[in-house]
């Protein structure tokens, strides 16, 4: 979205989304419904109760940065795209596939003639050329902005100021006409314009809304499915209800979706046993006491979790700017034991920032993970002795570090055994808890007020380049300090060379291998959920690319 997407972390719904393949059903293949069969399902109470385990921290899809928010606005809004049942685009606002120029830098979008806003309004071409002008113009300030960088002409310098926001290679030549000029052919653009920084915005009710816009759920407009209801802008609860002013309404069969943020694993399961909750993510010793069950289901996705090592802090440079002392930590902690004693859900640890089966090298067809291999693995010796060189270097014996995480059940115990393999593996190492909700850990992260962050991220389209250029010296999500020439060469040379994609997937490969050399980060796992999920539950579309969920297609059947 992700992907991007600071994610919650551990079980937390996270930023920001994932691969091109897609377990589609969260239910079996056996318990796949279609759509007819579901219409005889509407004759029930058509509501979902759903669990979350973090708050909104935001609903306007400009400044979003996390996938709580972006799940909400995949299924409140919608953009000239969305993805299908299968994963695959599906046509939203647009009436039908754009006309696109033989240079493949015009594309040429007609909006649907039935499109409208929540309030009447008709959807225009200028709601899309508003939204990614604001996008785009550096008083939006928009942590995202860098989907939009070196994609839509003249992106790169207006986000620079060095030129006006109005000269953004978008415009409405009438109202359902809206055309794009992209500053370079980009194979994955239709895939970028489901995700929420390119959903539209109406002008004038966000003028109107100045100061308040998407504060609450009374301060927005809704051209999707669902509207959003009985959101204060801070709650623990909210609601999706169905928008039937939405030019597909008909195929939309939930009449609600309620969402509780609970942030005890135990709570959510003891909801769930009562029946109170439809569906809710299991983790940790928890996963344990429902093997068997037919109602625990594994989904899959291709979010990796790791360690950010935050090298300036407070305007001074931090012992994690130190080479060894990252590579250290990097290679102290069991990943697989934490896989198996605190995850539990089938994630595996990793050891390279790009996931499994997220992309395939262009000639060859093998996984970029498999080619790139392990890169930064578990070595107790290997790290004391970068340990002991990278005190030496500081000329101290001894460190406290501070290690950041939400502050959910799972995280609290994520972070507990991370400070019990960190301090036991390098002596002299004192790490201190700082457990936070997740809205405190985005502004810490955003302000670089850490030191050890756990942190994950989840693809917004599948292509490696969209995890290896959050660490680009200059991306908006790097926040942690690193910067290195080389790496940087190789992911500005991956982002425009698209003439040579085998060369394009080598640069790719060896910007990882720097990345992974340097410890710019310490890669943890690959998650999987472990999911509960009530048999009378149809159709929730999990996606491994953006935003989790879609709940266009979901319905109840066979309630009791």
């Amino acid at each position: 979205m992700g992907k991007s997407k600071l994610w919650s972390t551990l079980g937390i719904t996270l930023t920001s989304a994932l691969v091109l393949s897609a377990c589609g059903n969260s239910d079996s293949a056996e318990d796949t419904t279609s759509g007819d069969e579901g219409s005889e399902g509407a004759q029930e109470e058509q509501v979902l109760h759903v669990v979350e385990s973090a708050e909104i921290p935001t609903m306007d899809s400009a400044l979003t940065t996390d996938a709580v928010s972006f799940n909400v606005l995949n299924n409140v809004n919608e953009g000239l795209y969305r993805q299908g049942q299968d994963n695959d685009l599906v046509l939203g606002m647009a009436a039908e596939e754009p006309e696109i120029s033989e240079d493949g830098l015009t594309y040429t979008f007609k909006i649907r003639e039935d499109a409208e806003w929540s309030n009447g309004d008709p959807v225009t071409a200028n709601d899309f050329v508003y939204s990614w002008t604001r996008l785009a113009d550096p008083a939006t300030a928009a942590e995202y902005a860098y989907m939009i960088d070196g994609v839509v002409k003249n992106a790169t310098a207006i986000l620079a100021g060095e030129m006006d926001p109005s000269e953004l290679g978008v415009s409405a030549t009438d109202d359902k006409t809206l055309v794009v000029e992209l500053e370079k052919p980009v194979p994955y653009f239709e895939s970028l314009l489901t995700l929420a920084m390119y959903l539209p915005q109406n002008e004038e009710y966000v003028t109107e809304h100045e100061g308040d816009y998407a504060t609450n759920s009374d301060t927005l407009l809704y051209n999707g499915p669902f509207e959003l209801s009985e959101w204060d802008g801070t709650g623990l609860t909210w609601s999706l209800v169905k928008n039937e002013s939405y030019w597909d309404a008909e195929t939309v069969q939930l009449d609600r979706i309620d969402f509780d943020v609970v942030k005890e694993t135990s709570t959510a399961l003891n909801l769930y046993d009562a029946g109170e909750v439809d569906r809710m993510r299991l983790s940790g010793d928890y996963v344990q006491t429902k093997q068997g069950d037919p109602e625990l289901l594994t989904e899959p996705t291709s979010s990796v979790f790791y360690f950010k090592l935050n090298q300036e802090r407070n305007g001074e440079e931090t012992p994690l700017a130190n080479e060894n002392i990252r590579k250290a930590i990097a290679m102290s902690f069991d990943k697989q034991g934490f896989a198996d004693t605190v995850l539990q859900n089938g994630s595996v640890p990793a050891d390279g920032l790009v996931p499994e089966g997220l992309s395939v090298d262009p000639e060859s067809g093998e996984d970029f993970r498999e080619q790139s291999g392990d890169l930064l693995s578990y070595d107790t010796a290997q790290a004391a002795d970068y340990w002991e060189a990278g005190l030496e270097e500081l000329g101290v014996d001894s460190l406290t570090l501070e290690m950041l995480g939400d502050d959910s059940e799972n995280s609290k115990k994520s972070l507990e055994f991370m400070q019990a393999q960190l301090e036991s593996n390098l002596p002299g190492l004192s790490i201190e808890l700082r457990n936070v909700p997740f809205k405190v850990r985005l502004d810490a992260d955003t302000n670089q007020d850490y030191d050890i962050q756990m942190a994950g991220w989840g693809a917004d389209y599948a292509d490696p380049i969209n995890f290896l250029e959050l660490f680009h010296s200059d991306n908006g999500n790097n926040k942690s300090g690193y910067s290195n020439e080389e790496y940087d060469a190789l992911i500005e040379s991956a982002q425009s060379n698209v003439d040579d994609m085998e060369a394009r997937w080598q640069d790719m490969l060896e910007a990882e291998k720097i990345l992974m050399d340097t410890a710019g980060i310490a890669p943890i796992y690959q998650r999987s959920y472990a999911v509960l999920e009530k048999p009378y539950v149809k159709d929730i579309v999990a996606h491994l690319t953006g935003a989790d969920y879609s709940y266009k297609w979901t319905y109840i059947e066979g309630k009791e």
